[in-house]
């Protein structure tokens, strides 16, 4: 299982264009008003609430799945096929390549239009209170990059273990918002460019498919 959390960590990182494309708009905001320490106590906490809602879903995916192998009587080892087919479909969205899951983030685009203006309600953010709240709300947002992820939660095959699964994705995600919190500009630059996208696309595709190949390996 160790090995679930490292990917899942690396999945987090080399997800960082992504994240910023998707959550940068927020990061930033927190940044404009206040002193630097207030400042940097708003990043943190909207981080922590983004982080403890990906954890949820975590939680929720592993039950599941250690609901289905318990009841439906569904391998392991297909779940984990169902994972690695959903990391290479990352990885080609990252790269630029196949947009096909974007239709998984439109079909969650149904529930947060519900959930979205809880956020409004929150905005200006004044204080790491606020900032918190915001990021549990935005850890709600449609993306693929999560929905991925919690392919890996879903074949944990416990509550905990998926819990833990996304908690280490939200980790890995932690470096590229907080350094956009920092106006690091370079280091933003050069996350949100292309090549990095390309680069990071390609590296998950081959891990995808060195997954896929251990899991399909085993059951055959």
């Amino acid at each position: 299982m160790t090995l679930d959390f490292l990917s899942a960590l690396m999945i987090g990182i080399a997800g960082a264009g992504h994240c910023i494309a998707m959550c940068g708009g927020i990061s930033s905001m927190l940044t404009t008003t206040g002193d630097s320490s207030n400042q940097l106590r708003k990043a943190l906490s909207y981080n922590l609430g983004r982080i403890a809602s990906y954890t949820f879903f975590g939680a929720v995916a592993g039950f599941t799945g250690s609901l289905a192998i318990k009841s439906i009587g569904i391998q392991v080892l297909w779940l984990k096929v169902i994972a690695a087919i959903f990391i290479i479909l990352l990885g080609l969205y990252i790269a630029r390549v196949w947009f096909v899951l974007t239709h998984i983030e439109t079909a969650g685009k149904y529930l947060w239009r519900y959930i979205q203006p809880f956020a409004k309600h929150l905005l200006p953010i004044k204080n790491a209170k606020q900032a918190l709240l915001l990021g549990v709300i935005w850890g709600w947002l449609p993306c693929g990059l999560v929905y991925s992820t919690l392919t890996w939660a879903l074949a944990a095959g416990s509550a905990s273990q998926g819990a833990m699964i996304m908690l280490a994705f939200g980790i890995g995600t932690l470096p590229a918002l907080l350094v956009l919190s920092t106006s690091v500009q370079s280091v933003t630059n050069l996350i949100s460019s292309l090549l990095f996208k390309k680069i990071s696309g390609f590296l998950l595709i081959a891990y995808g498919v060195y997954s896929l190949f251990i899991a399909l390996n085993q059951i055959f």
